[in-house]
């Protein structure tokens, strides 16, 4: 593997810790409504954990409302019951046709909540940061080992990956700082 190989895919790998967990923010909750905050919540259906959207139309008729219509009419109990099950903090309301979504304002508590959550995943991705420079570094030793690089070049491709990951690490942060403050928004 390539000086250049082992750079590129530290990056792309980097990258894509970081595009793992704006993903998973678009499933905290913010009061407004969202179908992403639907992603986390799974049915059984056919003997297979399926995800609610893959199983019914998401519409939002109101800015702080989800309409859930399933393609079949029989799965409004289960999706019901798996959104209770969830850590959602809503309740269901079947009208007959469907399952409608009132999202309340939060209270002061789950805002905390919601941002101590924020947080781990931000961190959980640091981390993921830390080990894709480690195995970036590994790699770059190795090639050092078998005299495919010089030492020097080492050094220079060392630095280079340190500051990738201070780069997609500062990345994080910011993302973090701009969810809890959207978090905390009343």
């Amino acid at each position: 593997m390539a000086i250049a190989q082992v750079i590129s895919d530290c990056e792309h790998r980097m990258k894509a810790a970081v595009e793992s967990m704006v993903h998973d923010f678009g499933t905290y909750r913010t009061g407004r409504a969202t179908p992403a905050v639907l992603e986390r919540v799974h049915i059984e259906y056919y003997g297979v954990e399926t995800p609610v959207n893959q199983v019914a139309n998401i519409s939002i008729p109101e800015p702080r409302q989800l309409f859930i219509q399933p393609y079949d009419k029989s799965m409004i109990p289960m999706i019901e019951r798996a959104i209770l099950k969830s850590d959602l903090g809503i309740s269901p309301v079947n009208d007959g046709t469907g399952i409608r979504l009132n999202f309340p304002s939060m209270n002061e508590e789950r805002r905390k909540d919601l941002v101590k959550q924020v947080n781990t995943r931000a961190e959980n991705a640091c981390v993921a940061i830390r080990n894709v420079r480690r195995d970036a570094i590994d790699h770059l030793k190795a090639l050092e080992k078998k005299k495919e690089i010089t030492e020097d070049e080492l050094k220079h491709e060392e630095v280079h990956v340190q500051k990738l990951t201070d780069k997609f690490i500062a990345e994080v942060h910011d993302l973090q700082k701009k969810k809890d403050a959207e978090l905390m928004e009343v």
